[in-house]
């Protein structure tokens, strides 16, 4: 029996050790995090960091510079980009973190099905799959937006709906690689029944795949959410949003450049900062990488 492919609670705490090692030694993996756990503290504190109030309206104040009271400068209203850009950090990491939990819930337990029990279900549910996946995510995405009606709940579940196809495919996938292994079978033939198999043997054996891939999507999820709100199908204003004040920022490109640079520095670090954690993860918790 392969050492990645383990009965629940077998997994040896060496490996443990041994992939969180090898994550600490890869610092782009380390530098990824850092970004990551620097965006999400912005959000947590964004009280305490916006030093204005984000959707508070200032015409004596429309399109300044940055400065030391505007360190972002001011938009078209004269709001206080920084602060928006602070509160803008939870509408993305929400929205990239919600549609990927969406996309969990609803793919793993098909691709579990599908792999699983095979036959007439798996063919149903393979065929449906190819049939989205021959649909660009993004596509996919902004048709189901449309569809449900603009805002921040919508976009997330279309987006978490549109990357469901994903992980039905990366999980009956690795089912398929689990299931005959001799543990499993064994744990079959003293008697235990399919629902205890699934849960207990498979599922846990498959975990570190989604939760890389998991982490990897939430990056494509948040450039979804600024796409959608960019296009007006996702958080709706005054309340801020990166896409949305990259929308408003394109129509003074030329007079206030500030107000695109730093929503889209701001997209671009975030979405690097998951690339990173997500090769490292994959580097740590492959055990085909292991000597």
């Amino acid at each position: 029996m392969s050492e990645h492919a383990l009965p629940a609670g077998a997994m040896p705490a060496r490996r443990i050790n041994r992939s969180w090692s090898k994550f600490r030694r890869n610092r782009s993996a380390l530098l990824g995090g850092a970004i990551v756990l620097f965006f999400v503290a912005v959000a947590i504190l964004a009280p305490l960091i916006a030093m204005h109030d984000p959707m508070a309206v200032a015409f004596t104040a429309i399109r300044k510079a940055p400065s030391l009271t505007h360190w972002f400068g001011t938009d078209e209203l004269g709001r206080d980009i920084f602060s928006r850009m602070v509160y803008g950090t939870r509408a993305s990491l929400l929205a990239g973190m919600c549609s990927v939990l969406i996309a969990l819930l609803v793919g793993v337990p098909l691709g579990l099905l599908a792999g699983f029990f095979g036959g007439l279900l798996d063919g149903c549910i393979s065929r449906v799959t190819e049939a989205l996946f021959s649909i660009p995510f993004l596509i996919l995405a902004i048709a189901l937006a449309a569809f449900l009606g603009p805002s921040l709940v919508n976009a997330m579940i279309a987006i978490g709906l549109s990357a469901a196809p994903l992980f039905i495919r990366l999980a009956r996938g690795q089912v398929l690689a689990i299931k005959n292994e001799d543990y499993v079978q064994s744990t079959r033939s003293l008697g235990a029944s399919n629902w205890r198999i699934i849960m207990r043997h498979i599922l846990p054996n498959i975990m570190p795949a989604l939760i890389v891939q998991a982490t990897i999507l939430i990056a494509s999820a948040i450039i979804a959410e600024a796409s959608l709100s960019f296009l007006g199908l996702g958080l709706q204003p005054p309340n801020p949003s990166w896409g949305s004040m990259l929308n408003t920022a394109k129509n003074f490109m030329t007079q206030a450049p500030w107000m695109s640079i730093f929503p889209g520095s701001a997209i671009f670090l975030v979405v690097f900062g998951f690339n990173l954690l997500g090769d490292g993860l994959r580097d740590a918790l492959d055990p085909r990488q292991e000597g």
